[in-house]
C-alpha cells in the first residue's frame, strides 16, 4: 500500500514521507485566493477607517507568521527553512475584491506548495476578521496554488 500513497505505511497507516535522500533543490509556490466584500467595506478599508486599523499590513505579517508555521498547522508537512515569503494585494475597488498572493520560496528536499496555501488562507482570513465589524458577508473565495517550482517534478503551472 505505502507504494501507491506516499503518505501511509506498510500497515495502512499515516506516515510522514521520509525525504532524506532527495537533493535539495531551489523551491517556489505561488497562491492565491481572493476576497469579496461591498466596495463600500472595501474603501473603508483602504481608507483606514476600519477600528481595528492597518488592514493589509497586518494581513501580511498574518501571512509570513503562516508560513512559517505549516508544519505545526498541517501534521505530515516538513519543517522546512524558508528563505522568503511575499504576500502582495491586488484591490479591485469597484469590484470589492482583494486578490491576495502568497510567493514562498526556500533550498530543500520538499517543496512549499503548503506554506504558500497556508500564508495565503491565513492572510485573507485575518482581512476578514479585520473588516468584519463593517461587514459580516465577506466571502473568501479560490484559494489555489497556481504556480510550483523546483524539485524532481519541476515546474507545474495553472
Amino acid at each position: 500500500m505505502s507504494n501507491d500513497f506516499s503518505h501511509l505505511d506498510d500497515t495502512g497507516g499515516i506516515s510522514m514521507v521520509d525525504v532524506g535522500s532527495k537533493r535539495s533543490s531551489v523551491r517556489e509556490a505561488v497562491a492565491v485566493a481572493t476576497v469579496r466584500m461591498t466596495p463600500a467595506t472595501l474603501k473603508k478599508l483602504v481608507d483606514r477607517a476600519l477600528p481595528k486599523g492597518d488592514v493589509l499590513t497586518t494581513a501580511k505579517v498574518a501571512g509570513v507568521l503562516a508560513a512559517k508555521q505549516t508544519p505545526t498547522l498541517i501534521p505530515l508537512a516538513h519543517p522546512i527553512g524558508i528563505s522568503s515569503v511575499d504576500i502582495t494585494f491586488d484591490l479591485d475597488p469597484n469590484g470589492g475584491a482583494i486578490e491576495v498572493r502568497s510567493i514562498v520560496r526556500c533550498e530543500a528536499k520538499t517543496g512549499v506548495e503548503m506554506e504558500a496555501m497556508t500564508a495565503c488562507a491565513v492572510a485573507a482570513l485575518t482581512i476578514y476578521d479585520m473588516c468584519k465589524s463593517a461587514e459580516k458577508g465577506i466571502t473568501i473565495e479560490s484559494l489555489q496554488l497556481v504556480r510550483k517550482s523546483g524539485g524532481k517534478s519541476g515546474t507545474w503551472e495553472r
